[in-house]
């Protein structure tokens, strides 16, 4: 297991995408249902005078990973509006999003064929369907939709200035890409120049690193035996990293400030 760890650790990144992927895969065939919708960092407001966000029963065990999803969209308003989700893994943030924000229709889209089967089976509401397709060749006509959310799933694309020439495409004018992932603070500064070039502007940039580490310690147990239910014994290690729960070296990076998690708000000019 140390082994597995230590690899990982020290691969380049086009392997660790790979394993990645092994990952995604294994959560795929072996987690049900409820089990495990959501596969994001997590957000915990810092102030604690904040209004406590008002969840339904069900939602409450997936609260940080909700918390993520409502802190980069509640600023716009969706309601009767078009949105499309790219990279939607397992479609909890799809679902949450249709439920608590009332939006016209809701599109996930993954390139996983997996998940998709899983999410149209699993999350079935009016108006929330998902498709299999790619960030980077979105096959969607000129200006259909208002919104656009992508969580956590930018950093594994090839080609991100493609998917960002899409994104702009496929929104209508003045429509919003409500984005959220983790950079270094150089890749930051590219990201932000890519945004402006794109022909977004910003709204809003904020660097949430702090909430997302406060989501973590407060959720690491509860993270690190979901993974560990039913990862074989020989990847718990990997399963660890994979979840970024406390001790693992993604959790460090993130304590440390090594990585920043970024949300955007962006507006078609």
């Amino acid at each position: 297991m140390r082994k597995i760890v230590t690899y990982y650790l020290s691969a380049s990144m086009s392997m660790k995408k790979i394993l990645w992927r092994m990952m995604h895969r294994m959560i795929i065939n072996r987690y049900e249902g409820s089990e495990l919708v959501f596969l994001n960092y997590g957000y915990e407001y810092l102030d604690p005078n904040k209004k406590h966000l008002q969840l339904v029963k069900d939602d409450e065990k997936e609260r940080y990973c909700l918390q993520l999803y409502h802190s980069t969209v509640d600023a716009i308003d969706l309601e009767n509006k078009d949105i499309l989700e790219i990279g939607c893994g397992r479609g909890g943030g799809a679902s949450y999003i249709t439920r608590y924000f009332k939006p016209k229709s809701y599109i996930g889209l993954d390139m996983s064929k997996e998940v998709i089967k899983f999410n149209s089976d699993y999350h079935k509401l009016p108006g929330l369907s998902f498709v299999v397709g790619n960030a980077q060749d979105i096959k969607f006509d000129n200006q259909s939709f208002d919104a656009i959310v992508n969580v956590e799933s930018s950093r594994s694309y090839n080609d991100f200035e493609a998917f960002i020439s899409e994104a702009h495409r496929v929104l209508r004018p003045e429509g919003h890409l409500l984005f959220a992932d983790i950079r270094t603070e150089e890749g930051n500064e590219i990201l932000r120049e890519q945004f402006l070039n794109a022909g977004f502007k910003i709204i809003k940039e904020q660097n949430i690193i702090r909430n997302v580490v406060k989501a973590l310690d407060l959720d690491s147990e509860r993270r690190l035996q979901l993974m560990k239910q039913k990862a074989p014994k020989i990847i718990h290690g990997l399963a660890e990293e994979f979840s970024s729960t406390k001790g693992s070296k993604r959790y460090q990076e993130f304590a440390d400030g090594t990585m920043i998690y970024m949300q955007y708000i962006l507006q078609k000019e």
